[in-house]
């Protein structure tokens, strides 16, 4: 078997089901791929137009997504669920904020690396397989413990405002970069968008 790293950035919001999905199905990849991926993820804010001030979602913003665009997804959602095996809890979250999540995780890149890709996918996990809300900060204090991540380390790096700052700006870094959609996996100069089989991947990452 190679030893080659490989190195994949992935740009992913948890409130986006697809991203469990093609979370899924990298999944699957890795466990046939000779060598070592290394993910590098990239948060990507899905909610940041419909974010009110107390981190509730304003359905009432117009952002083109309707009750046939929801009903779309749903569908694509149980495809996918049916092809990549993978089990959900519910189809959508439109009622959660992930920016919690995703600073709280971003910490864990930065102060525990050895322990962010648990703690991202026990992130995941509380949201599609238990329905949790993983924009409550003691839910992600609990989270953080069940992979021996310190809690009280969590509540405050999801109250650090240093750390927020950080996390905007690796979303305007996104925008820049022209990552309008997650998930996004890129590799060198390939790139490939969506809940992608593990074949899509395989023609990515040879």
């Amino acid at each position: 078997m190679s030893n080659e790293i490989q190195r994949v950035e992935l740009y992913a919001d948890y409130v986006c089901p697809f991203c469990y999905l093609g979370k899924n199905s990298f999944e699957q990849y890795r466990t046939q791929h000779e060598g070592v991926l290394e993910v590098d993820w990239r948060p990507f804010d899905l909610r940041s137009g419909k974010r009110n001030p107390d981190g509730s979602i304003d359905h009432d913003v117009d952002d083109g997504k309707d009750d046939q665009y929801f009903e779309q997804a749903r569908q694509n959602v149980r495809r996918l669920q049916t092809e990549y095996d993978v089990e959900m809890a519910q189809e959508l979250a439109i009622e959660v904020d992930s920016l919690p999540a995703q600073q709280a995780s971003w910490y864990v890149k930065q102060e525990y690396p050895e322990q962010w890709a648990a703690f991202d996918g026990a992130i995941y996990d509380a949201l599609w397989q238990d329905e949790r809300d993983i924009g409550d900060e003691e839910v992600l204090a609990d989270v953080a413990e069940t992979v021996g991540l310190p809690a009280d380390e969590i509540r405050s790096a999801i109250d650090d405002d240093g750390l927020r700052t950080e996390l905007e700006d690796r979303f305007l870094e996104a925008q820049r970069r022209g990552i309008t959609g997650v998930p996004t996996f890129i590799a060198g100069e390939q790139v490939a968008r969506g809940a992608v089989p593990p074949a899509q991947l395989e023609q990515l990452l040879g």
